[in-house]
Formats: C-alpha cells, sequence, structure tokens
C-alpha cells in the first residue's frame, strides 16, 4: 500500500519522490507536468521494458528511454535481486546517453556539487531562532516547486492523491496556480529569498501580456499554457487503487475572481525592495493597473472562488477581498512612483469595494463575515482579511470572524475550509493551509501560546521527512491530497517567522 512517506529531489525542472527503500515512486518526464515515467504511486509496480550492457540498464517506455549507469551487476538489478554490498556502489538514473566520466567519479561529483550548491542556498536565508529544521525544509521544498525556464511555481508535485478516501477528489495540482504562487512567493520573501519573487514576476508578465478581454484564469500551465483540458487516465489505477487518475485541470475555466488580487501582491514588494535586480517600474505598474481594471471591474460579480467550486457560483467574499487588495496596492505603488492621480484613483476604489464587503457580506446574526455577499456560510479564506491588511487584528469584527470560523470549522487541532456541502458531498478532511491561516489569526489576536500549542501539533503531523500533503484526517492524522503541497509548507514558513522569539534572546 502507497503512503505519503516520501521525500523528494530534484532540479527545479523535474523532481522525483522517493520512499524509505530507496525507490522512486513518481517521476514525471521531461519536467513537472510530463508523463509519469514512475508511477508506482498511483499504480502499483512500474513495468518499463527491461535491456542493459556491461555498466547500464535501459527502460524504454513508448515516449522516451532512460538509462541506469551503475557499478553493481545489471543483472542483479534488472531482476531486483538483493546482493551484499561490500564497496561504494553508485547508481546514475538519467538520459539514454553515455557518461562522460566513470560512473563512481560522476556520481560522487554529482552528490557533492547538490549538497554544496544547497547549503550554500540556505546560508542566504533569513530564518527565525525557533523551528529552523522545520523552515529550511519547507524552504527548500518550495524551491523545487519552482519551474526555473519559466519562474512558474507548481501547486504540487503529484496528480490524484486524493483529499480524502474513496471520494473522487483527485485533482492535477502539476500546474502554476496564481493563488498558490502568490503565497509561496511572500513566504520566501519573507526569509530573503527574493530570485523566485524575481523568476514568478517574469512569468506574471507573460501571462498578463497574453491576457484576452482582461480575464485572467487561475491557473497556467508551466510553460505558459492557458488550456489544461481535464481527461483521466483509466490505465492507472490510482493512489491505493482510488482512481481516477487525473491530466489536466478545469480550473482553467473558471472564473475565480481573487486572481487578480494574487497577481498585484505577489508583485507588489518588487516596487519598494532595492535589493533587486530588476526593480518594479512604470511599465510594470501600467501592466498591473490592467489587472486592478479588472479586479474593479468583478469584483461584484459571481465567480467559482478559492474553494475551486464546479457547480455553484456566488459573489465570494474572499475574492472581493482580493480585488479590494488589487486597488489598494496599485493606490501604494503609484504614490510611491509619484503618481498621485493614479493613486487617488485606485485608493478610491478600494474603498468602494471595502465598503461593499462590509455591508454586503457583514452578517450580523453570526457577528461576523460570511463566505459570500448576503451569506450565511463561513469558509478558512475569511482568516486572510488581517493578512492582506483589509482589518487591523484588534477590530472586533475581525475577532468575531474568528470566533465563527474556529466554532463551525475547526475539528480539534485541525481546520476544515469549509463545513458545508459541496460537488462531491461534506469534506471529511481537514485543509492544512487553513489552520495555519487559523494559527495565524489567533497569534494576531493576542492568542501567542494558544498559536504555538497548535503550530507544534500540526508540526507533528508531517512526515519523516519534514513534508506535507494537502489535507490530514482530523482523527487518524493521515495525510492525504497531492504532494508535499506548496500551500501547507509555505504555512510551516509563515508561522515559524510570526511565533518564533527574536534572536535577540540568544545573542
Amino acid at each position: 500500500m502507497s503512503t505519503l512517506e516520501l521525500g523528494v529531489v530534484g532540479n527545479c525542472s523535474i523532481a522525483a519522490l522517493i520512499d524509505r527503500r530507496a525507490s522512486i515512486n513518481w517521476c514525471c518526464l521531461p519536467r513537472f507536468d510530463g508523463d509519469p515515467v514512475f508511477h508506482a504511486l498511483v499504480d502499483g509496480e512500474c513495468a518499463p521494458g527491461i535491456t542493459h550492457g556491461s555498466n547500464h540498464v535501459r527502460y524504454v517506455g513508448p515516449e522516451r528511454a532512460v538509462r541506469l549507469t551503475t557499478n553493481a551487476p545489471p543483472s542483479l538489478v534488472l531482476a531486483q535481486t538483493a546482493f551484499l554490498i561490500e564497496e561504494p556502489t553508485s547508481f546514475i538514473l538519467g538520459p539514454d546517453e553515455t557518461l562522460r566520466e566513470g560512473v563512481e567519479t560522476t556520481a560522487r561529483d554529482f552528490d557533492e556539487r547538490t549538497e554544496i550548491w544547497w547549503r550554500m542556498w540556505t546560508r542566504r536565508l533569513a530564518l527565525p531562532l525557533e523551528w529552523q529544521d522545520a523552515v529550511i525544509r519547507a524552504a527548500i521544498t518550495l524551491k523545487l516547486c519552482t519551474f526555473e525556464e519559466t519562474g512558474a511555481i507548481v501547486a504540487a508535485l503529484t496528480t490524484s492523491i486524493p483529499e480524502a478516501p474513496h471520494t473522487e477528489r483527485n485533482w492535477d495540482y502539476r500546474y502554476c496556480w496564481l493563488r498558490d504562487a502568490l503565497f509561496v512567493v511572500r513566504a520566501l520573501n519573507s526569509l530573503a529569498e527574493v530570485e523566485t519573487m524575481e523568476l514568478y514576476l517574469r512569468y506574471i508578465a507573460n501571462i498578463v501580456g497574453q491576457r484576452v478581454e482582461g480575464h485572467l484564469q487561475p491557473v497556467y500551465g508551466i510553460g505558459l499554457e492557458k488550456h489544461l483540458p481535464e481527461r483521466n487516465l483509466t490505465t492507472l489505477a490510482g493512489y491505493r487503487g482510488m482512481g481516477p487518475v487525473r491530466i489536466g485541470n478545469q480550473a482553467h475555466e473558471h472564473f475565480q475572481h481573487d486572481v487578480y488580487g494574487n497577481v498585484v501582491l505577489a508583485a507588489a514588494q518588487s516596487f519598494f525592495d532595492q535589493r533587486l535586480l530588476r526593480p518594479g517600474s512604470a511599465a510594470e505598474l501600467e501592466r498591473l493597473e490592467r489587472v486592478g481594471e479588472q479586479a474593479y471591474k468583478v469584483y461584484r460579480s459571481p465567480d467559482a472562488g478559492m474553494w475551486e467550486l464546479r457547480t455553484r457560483s456566488r459573489v465570494h467574499t474572499t475574492s472581493a477581498l482580493m480585488c479590494w487588495a488589487a486597488c489598494d496596492r496599485l493606490g501604494k505603488i503609484a504614490q510611491h512612483l509619484g503618481r498621485d492621480a493614479a493613486a487617488r484613483v485606485w485608493s478610491e476604489r478600494a474603498r468602494e469595494i471595502g465598503a461593499a464587503i462590509e455591508t454586503e457580506a457583514w452578517n450580523a446574526r453570526l457577528g461576523g463575515f460570511a463566505d459570500s455577499f448576503g451569506g450565511s456560510d463561513i469558509d478558512g479564506g475569511l482568516l486572510l482579511m488581517a493578512e492582506v491588511g483589509f482589518l487591523p487584528a484588534n477590530d472586533p469584527r475581525f475577532a468575531g470572524t474568528v470566533a465563527q470560523v474556529e466554532r463551525q470549522l475547526r475539528r480539534g487541532r485541525h481546520l476544515f475550509r469549509y463545513a458545508a456541502a459541496d460537488d462531491f458531498g461534506v469534506p471529511t478532511t481537514a485543509f492544512t493551509l487553513c489552520t495555519f491561516w487559523y494559527i495565524d489569526a489567533l497569534a494576531r489576536v493576542g492568542r501567542r501560546e494558544e498559536a504555538r500549542e497548535l503550530f507544534e501539533q500540526i508540526l507533528a503531523c508531517r512526515n519523516p521527512l519534514g513534508l506535507l500533503s494537502e489535507d490530514v484526517d482530523p482523527d487518524s492524522g493521515e495525510l492525504w491530497g497531492n504532494f508535499p503541497q506548496t500551500y501547507s509548507m509555505v504555512g510551516i514558513i509563515n508561522a515559524a517567522m510570526r511565533l518564533s522569539k527574536g534572536w535577540e534572546h540568544v545573542v
């Protein structure tokens, strides 16, 4: 039975998930969203067509061949026969090409250079005093989920790990959700790792430059693809036999209006950070203003919302909230660049949207904000009101919203993203990022020790290598959903940065 006790290796172009036995359970080629060459994670054992020579094994599939070069006996490797290792043994899996150097020399060189590169990358991080191991692992994982060729950031490295057992909530996350990427960028920025933001802003610039009639999709391919048609692979049984295995994602067809705020927020720091090689300019502001125009146009329009409801639309509060954030930040950027007239326009638009949220999303009976204009349900995204600066943490309306979120959505130490039935019924697993948003909210409203205790409990849910998937069973603590989930790893960084004691306590 497959589990998510897996580690990750990668090079910001491809990645592999490896189990305790050093078996590759998942790897797609030639990039994150390519064909799964290794797919035991969703279909038991892989069985590509098994040829070999004196020091290599060639695995030939319908699309490509890969070569394992080794100083172990190839016939024993092919037969999967256990054998005694009496000297250092090297295995290099890569293109179907002959190595220029010997396998031992090449393997040692790869290993040493890889370790040095990651140690130097980690050395530049501005870490908190506490929970450094957890933060380092989370930061490395986020970096491994970036596709450096274009700057895209995938939501996860896998497809079709179900959100809960036997639910058909199986999705392909090997694409770039502009929402998820925003949170990755903000988390790494907090650690002083701004290169990812610079690369991602190049990706955004290309996306915005090719948009049609103002509309932005919530998700694009890592190579800027617009169309990600969803289909099922009937040849694969699924994780633990729980299909379907999906390729593509229908969300590319959705209207999710929070996307406009996600784009502007991701770019905002570039206009104020003097460390950047390519800081934000007037030209970038003009490009973002086109995004803001669409945010202002649609903030009252129904959409699928940040939880991507497939058969129901509403005027979601979080969508309007992020449209507000787009206009608010554009006002601040314009002011910073000396464009006073534009600053006044965007600030006034932000006030208009803010007033609509305060009037139409407030539910007096609940004593908090609802998930939609005129609605009565609650969702975890409402906790972002303080995160994006819409309300101060000491505003009683925020405290009331937090109280409703914990009353309706908290299950033990975990938080659900919503409790109402959706397209697939009532959710049964908790959404890990919402738990981290809740931890952040607790700290903001003065419940810091409670937040620290809950953070420690959630850290205990990680797999043995410090990784998290998207969801967790609140009763058993078992991980579910695509893996490793960038959203969840972001939560580790954000919580540690907010809750850690300062360095002045020890130095």
